[in-house]
């Protein structure tokens, strides 16, 4: 059975990631989350949203929740750790409606491109 904890950790990196690379999300509306009990075993992290029909039904805009895999995630470098935040947060449009980007736009180039300028930040 999975569980899902709140993860201040990772919400923190987000916003520091989200700062230095200009990104210009709705931080209030990204939430993180780590699972734990995964079967998963190649997976380091997934983005969720919420549906047109219950943002309308709800009367709310779009929100976003990263979830970390606990499992794959904590074994991996800081450096692959905001790689994988970076990818999760580019696939979040700029639009922030409650769709997704595509892998034709996050993809491991586009990735090391931001990650580049992340590092140059310091």
């Amino acid at each position: 059975m999975i569980k899902y904890y709140k993860a201040p950790d990772i919400e923190n990196l987000v916003r520091e990631i989200s700062n230095k690379l200009d990104i210009r999300h709705d931080l209030s509306r990204i939430a993180c989350i780590k699972s734990a009990g995964s079967k998963s075993k190649h997976t380091l992290a997934r983005c969720h949203t919420i549906s047109k029909a219950v943002q309308a039904g709800l009367d709310i805009k779009a929100h976003y929740v990263i979830e970390i895999i606990s499992e794959n995630f904590d074994k991996i470098s800081l450096d692959d750790k905001v790689k994988t935040l970076i990818h999760e947060l580019m696939h979040i449009p700029k639009a922030f409606g409650g769709g997704f980007k595509g892998h034709s736009y996050v993809n491991k180039r586009s990735v090391d491109k931001m990650y580049d300028q992340y590092k140059s930040s310091f």
